[in-house]
């Protein structure tokens, strides 16, 4: 954890001293560039280079349900979904409700037996939520500043997010709630004695990460104010490979392009990458139709001998039985083989 905050810290530190020493052409111009490139091209890569050569085993989709069976039992066609229609259904629940995070469970070790006890816990289902949705519409939004004129549907999203009408300039909620949500999903982390112990530096610097960007961008809306006027013109530019002037920017402006190119650069090859990578599991997008068709894994070799369970148990039987594993048949009840003839 120390290791990827002292490594978000020096980002930043770096971006607002090399911003005041004058490389805003540098760190403004050349690095989102750069970092727009290596996303796109990140992302190409890891999916033909990794996941579309990874082998695709025979089916091994997750099911939290009754499979299809006898027609008097009643199955559970989202949470096993029998055709490609309802595996299209589970997707989208999914991918917008996040639905198996929402059936999340915590256990817990009872005093009193000593006995595993289960129960909902439904918070990092809806801080997760929040938190993706409220990014999400903050990405939306910024989408005034590479469009002009501005669509009338930005105009509302942004009424809608205002809707509470505090401060000057309006607070949007989204700004507050993202926040909230990385702060919870932080102190998960840390209060979790299970999470705290599996977590490592990939898995702090991306929250430090997201919350450095977050927070230089509140900064620069409610109190270390930024030109909105020159930034838009100085971000149509870029998007458009025509780099304008960096005149009337302050630093804080660079230290926030510099925390989105290195998010932009770090996200093909971290676990951020789960946001493509669930379209791609097998666990997800298969059907769970193992009992009306005979799935074969495909680069078995047809002409390799096998091993059936019984030729198994004669090799391992005694051991088996020494280590008290179960057998189908006791040492006790095999008839010893016969000896062979002498000559």
């Amino acid at each position: 954890m120390i290791v990827s905050l002292v490594a978000v810290l020096l980002i930043g530190a770096i971006a607002w001293a090399g911003a005041a020493a004058g490389f805003q052409t540098l760190l403004g111009v050349a690095l989102p560039l750069f970092a727009a490139a290596v996303f796109i091209g990140g992302i190409i890569w890891r999916i033909t280079c990794w996941w579309a050569k990874s082998p695709v085993p025979f089916a091994i989709p997750t099911t939290a349900g009754q499979e299809r069976s006898l027609d008097w039992i009643k199955p559970n066609r989202l949470d096993t979904p029998m055709s490609n229609a309802a595996v299209i259904g589970r997707m989208i629940l999914e991918v917008l409700l996040f639905r198996s995070l929402f059936r999340n469970t915590s256990a817990e070790v009872s005093p009193v037996g000593p006995r595993a006890t289960y129960f909902s816990s439904k918070w990092l289902w809806f801080f997760a939520l929040t938190f993706h949705y409220c990014f999400l519409v903050i990405f939306i939004r910024h989408f005034r500043f590479f469009i002009e004129p501005i669509p009338v549907c930005l105009t509302w999203l942004e009424f809608v997010d205002g809707l509470m009408q505090i401060g000057v300039p309006r607070l949007f909620m989204t700004d507050v709630l993202v926040v909230v949500a990385l702060l919870f999903l932080f102190g998960r982390r840390l209060a979790n004695a299970k999470v705290r112990y599996i977590s490592l530096a990939n898995d702090y610097f991306p929250l430090f990460l997201l919350l450095g960007l977050v927070g230089t961008g509140i900064c620069m809306r409610y109190f270390d104010k930024v030109d909105v006027a020159q930034a838009k013109v100085f971000i149509m530019g870029l998007v458009t490979f025509t780099p304008q002037s960096t005149v009337g920017l302050n630093p804080l402006f660079f230290t926030h392009l510099v925390f989105l190119s290195v998010l932009l650069m770090y996200f093909p090859f971290s676990k951020l990458m789960h946001m493509g990578g669930i379209f791609m599991s097998p666990t997800r997008n298969m059907r769970c139709n193992t009992r009306e068709e005979r799935h074969v894994n495909p680069w078995n070799n047809p002409n390799a001998p096998y091993r059936t369970y019984a030729e198994y148990e004669d090799d391992f039987r005694d051991l088996m039985a020494e280590a008290g594993l179960p057998l189908e048949k006791q040492p006790e009840d095999v008839e010893p083989a016969p000896s062979a003839p002498s000559k």
